[in-house]
């Protein structure tokens, strides 16, 4: 079956009336569990933006406490996971700057993460790959935010 484009969907959508419409993302969300995640973000949470973040925030202190520490190998693959889930977090939110607090929220745990990073490559160009990243988007950002940005990525990096 091949799918819609984006704009045949719209186009089909305008078309139905609001029981129907409520009918289609309730049956949306039952089958996968990001679309169910989706759906919550968009109703309750996106206009708390702030409570947003800090939510994540705290998932991510969490994913990081149960890390499993005896080896290297571990770690990467737990380093590695909890980045893709903050990635998922900020596709739900496409607001930049959620997007740009939440990977230096994701770095500054990395980087004060025990074991150290600076023992393992691939940690190390984890975090480097992510903080190129951080400051690529900063410059999309507004100039007051930028500096802010730039002040706490400058005192990360040191």
């Amino acid at each position: 079956m091949k799918s819609a484009t984006v704009r045949e969907l719209k186009t089909e959508l305008s078309y139905r009336s609001q029981q129907e419409l409520v009918d289609v993302c309730l049956h949306l969300s039952r089958f996968k569990k990001e679309n169910k995640e989706l759906l919550s973000y968009l109703l309750f949470e996106s206009s708390n933006e702030e409570g947003y973040i800090e939510s994540v925030k705290n998932e991510v202190d969490e994913q990081f406490k149960m890390i499993n520490t005896t080896s290297y190998h571990y770690i990467k693959k737990s380093i590695r996971k909890i980045l893709r889930v903050v990635k998922k977090y900020i596709r739900y939110s496409k607001n930049k700057e959620t997007e740009v607090e939440l990977l230096l929220y994701f770095c500054k745990k990395l980087k004060g993460f025990n074991p150290y990073i600076k023992n393992n490559t691939v940690l190390q160009n984890i975090f480097n790959r992510e903080i190129i990243a951080i400051k690529k988007k900063i410059t999309i950002l507004h100039e007051d935010l930028q500096y802010d940005y730039e002040v706490e990525l400058q005192s990360m990096t040191l």
